[in-house]
């Protein structure tokens, strides 16, 4: 189903697209929608699709470090985490990490995309961003079965109805599910209505991009934007086709204009022409790697890995933000309320016997664990969790900000965008905190040894608005090497603070009913972790990427560090494309793009 290299090295295309992940075939599945446009779409890895690894859910995390599905990266030892180098796993092959990631479908409140806009960004506002979006979807509704279960509410005018992308709620695990809530409501978080509508501070259960009349099998950008297309013939996808570097009609100055891109396939380079744009949608590791080696980037960098410079961007490679999770895993009474049913856990999914019983009730279309999700989410502002702990750290953080503007020492375009996470901090419109329930041992951010006969929850934390930026730069003239990775975890000393604080506020959810009587032990951080740098430590020490990256090639005036401009093209007149994606789910930018926003 896929292009054979003939069709593709030496051929011209109108746009070649970059990686054919979750944001490139969103992108060339919506320009391929042009019959009078020819799109080529150069992807690494391979095709994997009808694989049961990625379809079936339930098994988050069983296809990280497989180099089938896995790039496998890896950052650099990290100074404020221990010297640890933390796994950054990114999908490699059709459809990208929307092939390997959790499945989550959420939208984060308004004012975090009106952001955008208020950096320079004219049109990349809410509106925008909820229009498109909904383009994308197809929500389907909860059934009969799921509303007796758990009262799910919904509001359709937040929801798409029409879009390729398949939108479900799935089966959620209802005794930790309303454990969490139950005791969230004693604290004063409620649960909303619906969280797709820019509001999210509370708790809800959230969607996931299920196909149910598939039966509850993974939906991503393969299955909505490379399948419904795979037979036109103004699209052609190359699989096992690593892109190296754009090609330009100028060698240097101001004026480049990308005219094709270089690529690796069978150990061989080849080259594919283009007559309109390049879409570099490689992702938010390689891209700024490949801009690199086309000789865009900042002088030093290229110099160093004797690349000659075209263009001296300073802004590729900087910026990277990136969102960090941690929790506390417990034991649970599974007997806590049996009205709701069996504990369901993926605890239970790595028996090998078990996992086979499940797989085969999924293919008769019966009940299955394969069905379950993680659905339990609540986002709150730090006022909430601790009044006075938010006082002082509200405070503390609005005298670095302003310390750090007066010092002179930012990167341009950082200032304003601490001065926006301060507004955000102030409002307890945004939330500062997040916290899920994940039914089972969550092993990514622990260092213990579960019990295998036993059942476990994860109450996990997430940090919202980090304010330390890293780096991502080529270390080698070879596209083939990975790209130094470092992300300065922990750099900036508030964001380990605010996730000691989450910490702290789930210990209190555990000793408030019904959370008190619904968890046996803690079993991470553990009983020794008692003082806030013992916390500290366990963060530094188990704290995980939640895969969210962002910033390598920023969209800002280039005058604050910008890559590309509101159009996503280049801040300068070349013409290369950078879809951006957020969060689990792809921006349809070739929406955007057409809908002239």
């Amino acid at each position: 189903m896929v292009a054979q290299l003939s069709e593709i090295a030496g051929q011209t295309f109108d746009y070649v697209v970059v990686g054919g992940g979750t944001a490139g075939l969103t992108v060339a599945g919506r320009l391929a929608e042009d019959p009078n446009v020819s799109v080529a779409v150069l992807e690494a890895g391979g095709a994997n699709l009808d694989d049961p690894n990625i379809l079936r859910l339930g098994t988050y995390g069983s296809t990280f470090l497989n180099p089938q599905y896995d790039w496998g990266f890896f950052t650099t030892p990290q100074k404020y985490s221990n010297g640890r180098k933390w796994m950054w796993n990114r999908g490699k092959g059709l459809g990208g990490s929307s092939a390997l990631n959790f499945n989550g479908w959420l939208k984060p409140p308004a004012a975090d995309i009106d952001a955008f806009e208020e950096l320079g960004n004219p049109g990349w506002n809410w509106d925008s961003y909820q229009k498109f979006t909904c383009r994308t979807e197809k929500f389907t509704v909860p059934s009969e079965a799921q509303m007796s279960e758990f009262p799910h509410t919904f509001n359709k005018a937040f929801h798409g109805d029409n879009g390729p992308l398949q939108i479900a709620i799935p089966r959620p695990a209802l005794k930790t599910n309303k454990l969490l809530f139950d005791t969230l409501d004693k604290k004063g978080v409620k649960l909303i209505t619906d969280p797709y509508g820019g509001d999210i501070n509370g708790c809800f259960i959230t969607s996931s991009t299920i196909d149910r009349s598939q039966k509850w099998t993974r939906s991503y950008s393969a299955t909505a934007f490379y399948l419904p297309n795979k037979d036109k013939p103004n699209f052609k996808v190359l699989i096992d086709a690593s892109g190296s570097r754009v090609l330009f009609k100028d060698e240097e100055g101001e004026d480049l204009v990308a005219c094709g891109v270089e690529f690796i396939h069978g150990g061989q380079t080849h080259t594919v022409n283009v007559r309109k744009d390049v879409i570099l949608s490689a992702g938010t590791i390689k891209s700024p790697q490949i801009l690199e080696l086309s000789g865009i980037g900042q002088s030093a960098v290229l110099e160093k890995i004797g690349v000659p410079v075209k263009l001296d961007l300073p802004g590729v490679g900087e910026n990277v933000q990136d969102h960090v999770f941690a929790g506390t895993c417990h034991r649970p009474k599974c007997v806590l309320n049996p009205d709701l049913g069996p504990y369901d856990s993926f605890d239970h999914i790595l028996d090998p016997e078990f996992a086979k019983k499940q797989a085969w009730l999924q293919d008769i279309g019966e009940r299955n664990n394969h069905e379950l999700g993680i659905t339990a989410f609540s986002y709150l502002p730090m006022t909430i969790a601790d009044p006075e702990a938010a006082k002082s750290f509200h405070a503390r953080v609005a005298k670095f900000v302003a310390d750090a503007k007066s010092s002179g020492k930012l990167p341009p375009g950082l200032a304003e965008q601490y001065d926006i996470q301060l507004k955000a901090l102030k409002d307890d419109g945004v939330p500062d905190m997040e916290f899920v329930s994940w039914p089972g041992f969550a092993k990514v951010v622990s260092n213990s040894i579960p019990d295998p006969k036993a059942d476990h929850v994860t109450i996990m934390c997430f940090l919202q608005h980090p304010f330390s930026r890293g780096t991502i730069h080529a270390k080698s003239s070879d596209p083939l090497e990975y790209p130094d990775i470092d992300p300065h975890y922990y750099e900036v000393p508030f964001d380990l603070e605010i996730m000691v604080e989450q910490i702290k506020f789930i210990r209190r959810l555990a000793q408030t009913e019904p959370m008190k009587s619904g968890v046996v032990q803690e079993i991470d951080p553990g009983s020794d972790a008692t003082s806030d740098e013992a916390i500290r430590d366990h963060l530094r020490n188990t704290s995980s990427t939640v895969f969210h990256a962002i910033g390598s090639l920023s969209m800002l005036p280039r005058e604050k560090n910008g890559v590309v401009d509101p159009q996503l093209k280049a801040s300068l007149s070349y013409r290369i494309l950078y879809p951006h994606t957020h969060s689990d789910m792809p921006l349809p930018v070739a929406d955007i793009l057409k809908g002239g926003a």
